[in-house]
């Protein structure tokens, strides 16, 4: 019960700041840029600024689907941000030329994140696996593996994922100060502008702020569950 609990408050609060999080941007993608450039027009001065000549600005699909992604050196950005002239596409696209930056400049914490996609991906596989196992043949399955056990391999697995969560933080953070930094400096934004940019990044960040607590959450309660187990062995 404990579980369906933590599961929906989660999400309850991830809706409401994904709520909040359209409604910012919405409402700041209709406010034009004095400089009037556009998202990609930006992210180019940004990595010409930071010397980064090896990566690639290009457009994707979707709403607020814009990612900086490290293996083929892309910084992908939705049609509303890679044409849009806003302080909302403005932020985006500096926010994602920040993980760029952050990649060229061997930044520790983004270095040791990308170390850990590949077990953090396996831990999901994982979890998900020995769920649909113990829902679809749970006594048949636990009359050869203790309780106990199952749960220690399930913490051990939430943990790498919850520890993954929350070495997101200070990625995401450190990108979005970045970026509004260097808008300043530049001149791309004034400061009412930089204020709406750096309330749509803080709005951002909450989301995963809430998916790092949740994970916690989720993780205390299976280490709570197996104390309880042993002490009452």
């Amino acid at each position: 019960m404990m579980l369906w609990v933590i599961f929906g408050v989660t999400m309850i609060a991830s809706l409401i700041v994904h709520w909040r999080l359209n409604s910012k941007f919405k409402k700041y993608a209709q406010i034009g840029l004095r400089s009037n450039l556009t998202g990609a027009e930006i992210a180019a001065m940004m990595l010409q600024d930071h010397r980064i000549n090896d990566v690639q600005i290009t457009c994707v699909e979707g709403h607020l689907t814009d990612h900086y992604n490290p293996a083929d050196k892309t910084i992908n950005l939705s049609a509303e941000v890679f044409y849009g002239n806003s302080a909302a596409s403005a932020a985006v696209a500096a926010h994602e030329c920040g993980h760029a930056v952050q990649h060229a400049t061997a930044y520790a914490m983004l270095e040791f994140r990308s170390m850990m996609v590949p077990l953090q991906n396996i831990s999901g596989w994982f979890l998900n696996i020995l769920f649909i196992v113990v829902f679809f043949g749970g006594y048949f399955f636990l009359s050869f593996i203790p309780i106990t056990t199952v749960l220690l391999i399930v913490i051990a697995a939430h943990g790498i994922i919850t520890l993954f969560s929350f070495i997101t933080l200070p990625v995401e953070f450190d990108a979005s100060k970045r970026a509004l930094v260097w808008m300043t400096d530049r001149g791309i934004v004034t400061r009412e502008e930089n204020a709406m940019a750096k309330d749509a990044l803080n709005t951002a960040a909450l989301t995963y702020v809430i998916a790092a607590l949740g994970s916690l959450a989720t993780l205390m309660y299976y280490v709570v569950s197996y104390l309880g187990i042993n002490n009452n062995d």
